[in-house]
């Protein structure tokens, strides 16, 4: 949606669409990465002094040293949901040339992709489908049209 704003060929709206995909999907790693991090480690730091204070039996321990989460795995699973979710406007649109039609079947698809996977969400997490749903595909619509907007902005600031 934010180069779309700015430039009506496929051709930048496929290469954007790409170089956004791996990089918010590089984002939302580094972003799960490093809070999984510092949790594992304040959970190994709990584990240490629980064994020096002898504050658990063998059992307790080894299941706690099992369960420590694992950084690498969550922010591969980040970077997976998001390029998924990110590539879904990319094929809904690559192969339509008319501007102003890429553009409906970016919304129509994004919407629709919103929507599944606010239901999915809710589903997973026993919470309201509609209201899940509902609010997914509204933040998603308020999401693009900043984004929209911005790139607009800047772009007819800037000779774009």
């Amino acid at each position: 949606m934010g180069i779309g704003a700015v430039r009506k060929g496929i051709k930048s709206m496929i290469l954007t669409g790409i170089t956004g995909v791996v990089g918010g999907a590089c984002s939302v790693a580094i972003g799960e990465f490093l809070p999984v991090y510092s949790q594992r480690d304040i959970e190994k730091a709990q584990i240490k002094r629980d064994i020096n204070l002898r504050n658990c039996d063998d059992h307790d321990l080894g299941k706690r040293k099992k369960n420590l989460h694992c950084p690498l795995r969550a922010a591969g699973a980040s970077a997976l949901s998001f390029a998924v979710g990110a590539t879904v406007p990319l094929l809904g649109s690559a192969a339509i040339k008319k501007y102003e039609v890429r553009l409906g079947v970016v919304i129509a698809v994004v919407s629709l992709a919103l929507l599944m996977f606010g239901a999915l969400a809710a589903l997973l997490g026993g919470a309201p489908v509609y209201r899940s749903s509902f609010w997914g595909v509204v933040g998603g619509w308020v999401a693009m049209g900043i984004t929209s907007g911005l790139t607009k902005l800047i772009g007819d600031y800037s000779g774009f």
